[in-house]
């Protein structure tokens, strides 16, 4: 194992930092809270404009009144089954309106909720008043009362039951743990083999989708794909998209629409999600995956197979405009107790996340003690793509906090995540600094 030092040393080089680097004669501030809010004129149309996280109301140019559809969705963008639900509402561009719950693993059912359904299953979906459970059964009641999305579902049955194939693969490898290095390869294999079958349905459509067009097919993958994407690479250290040149090409066609990467959330938000959700993930403990774990947590987030559209040029100002619209509920939630350490440290992370816009690159602002360190890293931590931002806007806030905490010159590290629970997300603490759209 490497010793602390060396898991620093590594730290400050995957970040393009020298612990020696001099920033001038005198340090430089952290800008004020005004000076940061200058530099950032990013907004979104959260109703009528792209696909995003935040929005409570989508009409698509109807009355509100007229809006027929409620979806019923978790806090924080993350459920795979309404994320179907989801993308289904956005492509076919039905007027819905969201009404947000907590998943268990983030906290207890609301009661308004447990009210309308007692099993608090999510997704749930009103239609025309009329409650509907289980992302099939919604699928299917809009297919029924708004048209199919290509072809109708009933025509996509092979392809529903070679998700499912796919999707057991990867249970049995990601959530038992291997009694030996062969049965370890054994799961591999047989994820690889479905794998394989995915990747040939794909090389039999002319186009990058499974179908001709974007189709319901495409919807049903999408969820647990980009979930395994993330976790393989991160608890096996095997790559999705080098395995697969059709899911590669896929992903891409994927990403060029905007109704995806409205919902598209990344590899930390994922591989730190899945374990409460699936009741364990289970690393193999190779140097590869050490590896590919370390990128994951600490960097280079750019490296990583879970994106693979260019920058948008408007990420830095995406975050920076997310991050103080909810400061006082990020400081507020933070580990370390005193406040103004905290808040101290959060304007200093902004602060180097704007040195591209200030044009002062070749500056940092340091912090200046371990708790402004630990602070700076525990936000990082419990970045949630896409509840919070999107994932270049995500990429670039962890990139600024983990530089700031690097510049103490010594290792520190913040409390764990959690595994068992994410109760360290628990939207409770959030909601009275946020009740209005685009939270």
């Amino acid at each position: 194992a490497t010793s602390a030092e060396d898991w620093f040393q590594a730290l400050l080089r995957a970040q393009t930092l020298s612990p020696h680097r001099e920033v001038g004669d005198s340090e430089m501030q952290a800008l004020a809270w005004n000076e940061l809010a200058r530099l950032t004129s990013w907004g979104k149309d959260y109703e009528n404009g792209p696909t995003n996280s935040q929005s409570m109301l989508r009409p698509f140019g109807q009355a509100e009144s007229a809006i027929r559809v409620t979806l019923f969705r978790d806090n924080h963008a993350w459920c795979p089954y309404c994320q179907k639900v989801w993308l289904f509402l956005e492509e076919k561009r039905i007027p819905y309106r969201i009404a947000k719950v907590t998943m268990r693993c983030y906290g207890p059912k609301e009661r308004w909720y447990l009210a309308k359904v007692p099993n608090g299953m999510l997704p749930a979906l009103e239609l025309d008043g009329r409650l509907i459970t289980e992302s099939d059964d919604i699928l299917a009641a809009l297919e029924a009362a708004f048209g199919p999305l290509g072809k109708p579902m009933r025509a996509i049955t092979a392809y529903r039951q070679l998700e499912r194939t796919l999707f057991r693969a990867w249970c049995q490898w990601l959530c038992y743990p291997s009694r030996s290095a062969a049965e370890e390869s054994r799961s591999q294999q047989q994820f690889e083999a479905v794998l394989g079958q995915v990747d040939q349905a794909l090389s039999a459509s002319p186009g990058p989708f499974f179908l001709e067009d974007f189709s319901l097919a495409d919807v049903i993958f999408i969820p647990y794909v980009e979930r395994m994407v993330a976790s393989l690479f991160y608890y096996k250290g095997f790559n999705v998209k080098k395995a697969s040149p059709g899911l590669a090409r896929w992903f891409q066609g994927l990403e060029e629409r905007g109704t995806y990467r409205g919902t598209q959330s990344d590899a930390h938000t994922h591989c730190h999600d899945l374990p409460p959700q699936m009741g364990g993930c289970y690393e193999n403990g190779s140097p590869e995956q050490q590896q590919c774990k370390a990128m994951v947590d600490n960097g280079p987030w750019d490296k990583l197979p879970d994106c693979d559209y260019a920058e948008p040029q408007d990420a830095v100002q995406e975050a920076l405009a997310r991050t103080l619209k909810h400061k006082d509920a990020i400081i507020e939630a933070n580990c370390i107790k005193d406040k103004v350490v905290v808040e101290e440290a959060l304007r200093r992370a902004l602060t180097n996340l704007t040195l591209p816009l200030t044009g002062r690159q070749d500056e940092l602002c340091k912090a200046t003690n371990k708790d402004m360190a630990v602070a700076c890293l525990y936000i990082r931590d419990r970045i949630n793509v896409p509840r919070d931002m999107s994932v270049w806007a995500a990429r670039r806030f962890r990139d600024a906090l983990t530089k700031t905490a690097a510049s103490l010159g010594q290792p520190v590290s913040a409390p764990a995540i959690p595994m068992r629970d994410r109760f360290d997300q628990l939207p409770e603490q959030f909601r009275h600094y946020s009740r209005v759209a685009g939270a």
